[in-house]
C-alpha cells in the first residue's frame, strides 16, 4: 500500500541525475508528512484513552500492570505488522489507546492535588514547546545526532533499572532524579529521532511515528512527575 511504501520512486534509464534528486526529494516530504500524521492521529488516541479512562481511575489502577503488558503486546505486534494495512492502523491506536490509559493512575494522583489541573496543564504546555522546539532546531541545525543512539539506550536502560528498583524504595528525592534524567533523555531522543526521520532512516511512517509518541509521552510524564514533586512539597 502506498502509505507505508517507500519505493515511491520507479526509475528510467532515461532520467536525469537532477530528476532521481527531485523525485527523491519530493518522497521524503511525502514520507516525513505522513509520519507526523500518523504521530498527531496517535496524541489524539492517547487523549482518548486518558479521557476515557479517567473516570473510572480507581478500576484503571487495580488492573495497572495487565494494561502495561497489553500495552507492550500492542506494541511488539505493531512492529511485527508494520506493513500490514488495516493491521497496522488497528495495532498503532490500541497501543496508544491503551498507553493513554496507563498513565490515568499519575494523572489522577496529580489531579487530586492543590492545582492539579494546573500542573498537568503546564506539564503538557511545556512538553509540546520543547517537542516543537527541539524538532524545529533538530530539522535545521548542521549538528548530526546520529551518533547518540548507543549512549541514549545505555541512559534508557539504566532509567528503566532506576525505577524498577524505586517500586520498592518509594524514594521522592531517587524519583525526582530519576524524572530529572528522564526528561534530559528523552529531550536528546527528540533530537535524535527528529534527525532519523528526516534522513530517512526508518523504513515506514509508523515506525517514526511511534519513535516521536514514545518521546512526547516520557517528556510529558517525567514532567508532570517533576512539577507533582514539587507541588507535593507547596503543600
Amino acid at each position: 500500500m502506498g502509505l507505508y511504501d517507500r519505493n515511491y520512486i520507479q526509475q528510467h534509464s532515461h532520467e536525469s541525475a537532477y530528476e532521481h534528486a527531485g523525485i527523491n526529494e519530493s518522497s521524503l516530504g511525502l514520507f516525513i508528512k505522513q509520519t507526523y500524521q500518523l504521530f498527531a492521529a496517535s496524541l489524539l488516541a492517547a487523549s482518548a484513552g486518558a479521557y476515557v479512562g479517567i473516570g473510572m481511575a480507581k478500576a484503571i489502577t487495580s488492573w495497572y500492570w495487565g494494561l502495561v503488558i497489553l500495552e507492550f503486546v500492542f506494541l511488539f505486534g505493531l512492529y511485527a505488522f508494520k506493513r500490514k494495512a488495516g493491521i497496522n492502523m488497528i495495532l498503532l491506536f490500541g497501543f496508544t489507546f491503551v498507553s493513554g490509559l496507563t498513565i490515568v493512575p499519575l494523572l489522577s494522583h496529580t489531579l487530586g492535588m492543590p492545582g492539579g489541573a494546573s500542573i498537568v496543564a503546564n506539564a503538557f504546555i511545556l512538553t509540546t514547546v520543547a517537542f516543537g522546539g527541539l524538532s524545529v532546531f533538530a530539522m535545521n541545525t548542521k549538528r548530526d545526532f546520529s551518533a547518540m543512539g548507543k549512549m541514549l539506550f545505555i541512559t534508557l536502560i539504566v532509567i528503566v533499572v532506576a525505577g524498577i528498583i524505586n517500586i520498592f524504595f518509594h524514594s521522592p528525592i531517587l524519583q525526582l532524579a530519576i524524572a530529572g534524567i528522564s526528561s534530559i533523555l528523552f529531550s536528546a531522543f527528540i533530537l535524535y529521532d527528529t534527525q532519523n526521520i528526516i534522513r530517512g532512516a526508518y523504513e515506514t511512517p509508523i515506525e517514526g511515528a511511534i519513535a516521536l509518541y514514545l518521546d512526547f509521552l516520557n517528556l510529558f510524564i517525567s514532567l508532570l512527575q517533576i512539577l507533582g514533586i514539587f507541588g507535593s512539597r507547596d503543600e
